[in-house]
């Protein structure tokens, strides 16, 4: 297996770096694991995520998969905070237990402009998923 371009704790540097207003001490977001391509990240749950019918939000699902490709694409091609989404389509399969969000992402290729994935978001100590994602990601043309 390929070693990943940044590990976690430089990514997660460069998200404080980069998105201090998004990704501090305390924001509910962990880096369980990055491999090159590859990587689990937790959303904490928090009351405020929750819409009626006591559900967790649809935007802090899109939110959770979004930041996990951004992680699985630093994974693969390193430093680049101006890759950027182009596509992100969600399914929504079940509604999500009052319990944090685990985000599984795989690049499914990457290519030198774009990068493609999908994303499966749990409930923490659920089998079945709640939300299959795809996504594409336009990586900048000075990449390496």
């Amino acid at each position: 297996m390929k070693a990943p371009a940044l590990n976690a704790d430089q990514i997660a540097d460069l998200l404080h770096q980069e998105f201090p207003q998004a990704f501090y001490e305390g924001c509910g977001l962990t880096l369980e694991r990055v491999d090159y391509g590859s990587v689990r990240v937790r959303r904490h749950f928090h009351e405020d995520y929750v819409r009626p019918g006591g559900t967790i939000s649809g935007p802090t699902m899109m939110e959770l998969a979004d930041f996990a490709m951004y992680v699985a694409v630093f994974s693969a091609i390193g430093r680049q905070p101006l890759a950027v989404t182009t596509n992100l389509n969600i399914n929504f399969l079940r509604k999500p237990a009052p319990a944090d969000l685990i985000a599984e992402a795989k690049l499914l290729k990457v290519g030198k402009r774009l990068a493609v994935g999908e994303v499966a978001i749990y409930s923490d100590g659920q089998d079945e998923p709640v939300a299959h994602v795809t996504s594409t990601y336009s990586i900048p043309s000075n990449s390496n």
